[in-house]
């Protein structure tokens, strides 16, 4: 008795340590995983029964938006969601975030700086709002545009994926109201992806690769492969045409760390080939209006499920529009290859891709699974710096289409910097934040209704040109000299007339700047004199030359710019356009 208790304490001690093996390696599956259920209330989380997958709330990632929830009869519980899902009603659809307020919505998301992710952002309507009207807007990834998001059915989730480059530790994903219906995301998820030096590699490092096509070629399938079969989550959708023939094998040690594509080893299992030995393997597909001017890469995962024999071999060209772009040569039984195509040129409307048999093939062509992307090249759109991202969170720096009114941006350095920030007449109070020190390149701080003392740290913003802090509410201090200083030397125009309590040096701010505007004035009648004085002198000597020519010129012209002695001056310089009265600072949204 007392061995059998022993027994079954050595196999639960067993089963233990099994499990904890099991929920290890299932953590360490999803190191690099960022999967976020936009809408979930703040400190929630759960796992996805049906992909084991561990979900968080958004709301570490955002301060804007409001949640909400989709009702179950429009969510996808009694009708499939997407052909993107294995299941009708994935728990992520349950919530999802919408932004009613602001132009531009932001999530910022911390990350490995210097690596590939594979980025999904999906998007399930399900009339949440009660409208029944299926809005359209724009996603960016951080200042370039990425997609526009288009619904075909209130029911139907969409979404879209890219793989890019990160250079800095964090990435905004934004939504962009366009004017035609509130921006809404239900889920961000963001992989990492391995062998970066290997695996969808493009010509240029600045080029991202939006997913067009992910298909694997089954006949005996419907289902949807993502995680847990594909360590990356990359969602796997079955393709069949009725002039294939399936190949099929139950063979599962495929060398797959040969390839660093790591395809699922699921949809190896299966491959279309050709019903004639002699004819070619086809793909066609339409390109939309918008997306002809995109490159594409195609990457086409292969293997033999065949043992061939010693007199049979199985190569293949693989030519797009009637040109050669790559060779499968002699495949082996078991191994796995992906050929890949990059960097086809643009434009075709009706794209079409064949596998044709070489001269030496015994064997028609075979494939397993398909990618397609288009290339996204986001080289003519800078990055923007950490510091300013860091002091302005609530001013996102966007292209020009998009940009605030009241922000100026330039890129400095290849990253977009804030150069002049204008919050005139926004109602602002409070003290000058010392952030604001860390966007170097500011050019204008203008007319702000804020208190406390003028900060020394201003002086060290080398870029600074206009400092207008008038009609604000600063309370007893003086305007360092250094600032002065500046203001002497003409490196700074300084305004800081009605702050009665402010001084600048040992007088009064009010009373140096009138005592200032009478010295300025003094020297413009001073210079006016001298110029009218100037022009008098020349009018005369006009008249003089017109009375000696007249008789050679009866009709003489009077020097350009002193008709009637009256001097053409320049136009007055145009001032900083102040923000329109109906923009909210961010940081009121």
């Amino acid at each position: 008795m007392h061995a059998m208790a022993k027994k079954i304490a050595n196999s639960l001690f067993l089963l233990l340590g099994a499990l904890s093996f099991i929920a290890m390696v299932q953590g360490q599956d999803q190191s690099g995983f960022i999967s976020i259920d936009c809408g979930l209330p703040e400190n929630s989380n759960y796992t996805e029964k049906n992909i084991g997958i561990n979900y968080i709330s958004d709301a570490n990632f955002i301060d804007s938006g409001v949640s909400k929830t989709v009702s179950p009869q429009d969510n996808g519980v009694s009708k499939t969601v997407s052909p993107q899902d294995k299941t009708t009603h994935p728990q992520y659809f349950n919530y999802l975030r919408s932004f009613p307020n602001g132009i531009r919505n932001c999530y910022r998301i911390n990350v490995t700086s210097v690596t590939r992710y594979l980025i999904r952002a999906s998007f399930l309507y399900g009339n949440y709002d009660g409208l029944n009207k299926l809005p359209e807007f724009d996603l960016y990834l951080g200042v370039h545009f990425w997609e526009t998001v288009k619904f075909t059915n209130s029911s139907v989730s969409i979404n879209y994926e890219i793989i890019h480059t990160l250079s800095l530790n964090y990435i905004h994903i934004c939504l962009v109201n366009k004017g035609t219906g509130t921006p809404f995301i239900s889920v961000i998820e963001m992989r990492i992806l391995g062998n970066v030096e290997k695996s969808y590699v493009t010509i240029e490092s600045s080029t991202s690769l939006a997913r067009f096509r992910r298909l694997y070629f089954s006949s005996i399938s419907n289902l949807i492969y993502r995680y847990e079969d594909d360590p990356y989550n990359r969602i796997w959708e079955p393709y069949w045409e009725n002039n294939w023939r399936l190949i099929s094998s139950n063979h599962s040690n495929y060398a797959l760390d040969q390839d660093p594509f790591n395809p699922p080893a699921v949809v190896l299992k299966t491959a279309a080939t050709s019903i004639n030995a002699t004819a070619s393997l086809d793909f066609h597909w339409d390109i939309d209006d918008n997306e002809t001017q995109h490159q594409y890469y195609f990457y086409l995962h292969l293997t033999e499920l065949q043992h061939l024999g010693a007199d049979q071999t199985r190569s293949f060209n693989i030519n797009m529009d009637g040109k050669t772009w790559n060779t499968a040569e002699s495949l082996k039984y078991g191994k796995v290859y992906t050929k890949h195509v990059r960097g086809l040129s643009s434009g075709c409307k009706k794209c079409h891709i064949s596998l044709i048999r070489t001269e030496s093939s015994t064997l028609p062509p075979i494939i397993s699974a398909l990618e397609i992307y288009l290339a996204k090249n986001f080289s003519s759109q800078s990055e923007i710096d950490k510091d300013d991202v860091e002091t302005g969170k609530e001013i996102h720096v966007f292209p020009d289409a998009y940009k605030w009114q009241g922000v100026d941006c330039s890129t400095i350095d290849g990253f977009l910097r804030i150069t002049s920030l204008n919050l005139s007449s926004s109602g602002l109070t409070g003290h000058i934040r010392t952030d604001i020190s860390k966007l170097t390149m500011l050019k204008d701080l203008s007319d702000n209704g804020l208190s406390g003392n003028i900060p020394n740290f201003l002086v060290q913003l080398q870029s600074l040109e206009y400092l207008n802090l008038a009609h604000n509410n600063l309370t007893a201090g003086s305007v360092s000299n250094e600032l002065l200083q500046k203001q002497s030397d003409g490196q700074l125009t300084l305004s800081v007339r009605q702050n009665p309590n402010l001084l600048c040096g040992t007088t009064s701010c009010t009373l140096q700047t009138n005592a200032t505007r009478k010295k300025k004035n003094n020297a413009v009648i001073t210079v006016v004199a001298s110029i009218a004085g100037i022009l008098l002198l020349l009018g005369i000597a006009a008249v003089i030359i017109g009375r000696i020519g007249y008789t050679l010129n009866p009709y003489p012209t009077l020097p350009a710019g002193i008709p009637g002695l009256y001097p053409t001056l320049p136009a007055a310089p145009t001032l900083p356009e102040r923000v329109r009265p109906g923009w909210v600072p961010a940081s009121r949204v």
